[in-house]
């Protein structure tokens, strides 16, 4: 009878300890901040105080406009990083296994690995118009090419006694990929992931900020340019929570149930 070895929990003191220091170092800038607004001495437009900020973030949500602006975000960023990854994962496996298109695509993608999206994304607007559609392409753009090498590399990686072994069993090129390739590649994908997540993020706010009207990236230059500086920095605030929750909800459970549950990473948490 096998056994399976469950990695340990860490006690609940510890687990809180972490969350408890954050919170304090929060606590601790909000109140160095607020001391520091007398000392300033500068009108709310240039240097609002955290009050200020607070009730601008009330207006929002009274208004309806924050929830509207957090959900737009939300759907262009999921809908881009989901097309990217696919489209990623299949480059590079076709051509990581194939020398046809290896040498038929190669060129192309290098070419265009060079060119960052903020200079497409005029382009695309010139094209596509301002809204969903520029900055869909241009998060699929960013998160397109972390997927793709990083999915070739592993390709390329996979041991060949293992590529070997399965052809020498009679499998077929299919179940090569499928029992063999993938498997070897999970890795490198989930990196692949984590990085093009956190370049899409970054995408998405300035693609709003250029292409949108609506969106956390919108809703900081609506309040720069109108001189709603509170405004601006709850969009900041926002934009910060919103990819903390991304990190700790989404990205890191997918990495503790795939690649940290097989071993190839340990977490600060388990080191400590």
């Amino acid at each position: 009878m096998s056994t399976v070895l469950a990695a340990p929990s860490l006690p609940l003191s510890r687990r809180l300890a972490r969350p408890a220091k954050g919170a304090l170092g929060l606590v601790l800038f909000l109140a160095l901040w607020q001391a520091s607004v007398p000392l300033v001495g500068l009108e709310a437009y240039f240097y609002p105080a955290p009050a200020d900020v607070w009730r601008a973030f009330l207006d929002l949500v009274a208004k309806g406009i924050l929830p509207v602006y957090l959900i737009d975000s939300i759907g262009r960023y999921a809908s881009g990083v989901a097309i990217g990854t696919v489209l990623g994962i299949a480059c590079g496996l076709a051509i990581g296994i194939s020398r046809l298109a290896d040498r038929t695509l190669s060129p192309t993608i290098n070419f265009l690995f060079a060119i960052v999206e903020v200079a497409w994304i005029p382009i695309f607007v010139i094209w596509f118009g301002y809204g969903f559609k520029t900055i869909l392409i241009a998060l699929t753009y960013v998160v397109f090419f972390p997927m793709l090498y990083n999915t070739l590399v592993g390709v390329r990686t996979v041991p060949q006694v293992f590529v070997n072994a399965a052809l020498s069993l009679g499998a077929t090129r299919l179940q090569l990929l499928r029992e063999v390739i993938l498997p070897s590649v999970l890795p490198n994908i989930i990196t692949g992931f984590r990085v093009g997540a956190g370049f899409a993020f970054r995408g998405l706010i300035f693609a709003e900020i250029v292409a949108a009207k609506s969106g956390i990236g919108y809703l900081i230059f609506e309040g720069a340019a109108n001189h709603q500086t509170a405004r601006t920095i709850v969009g900041m605030i926002v934009m910060g929570l919103l990819w903390l929750g991304i990190d700790n909800l989404y990205l890191k459970p997918i990495e503790r149930m795939t690649i940290e549950r097989w071993g190839s990473v340990t977490t600060a948490e388990r080191r400590e």
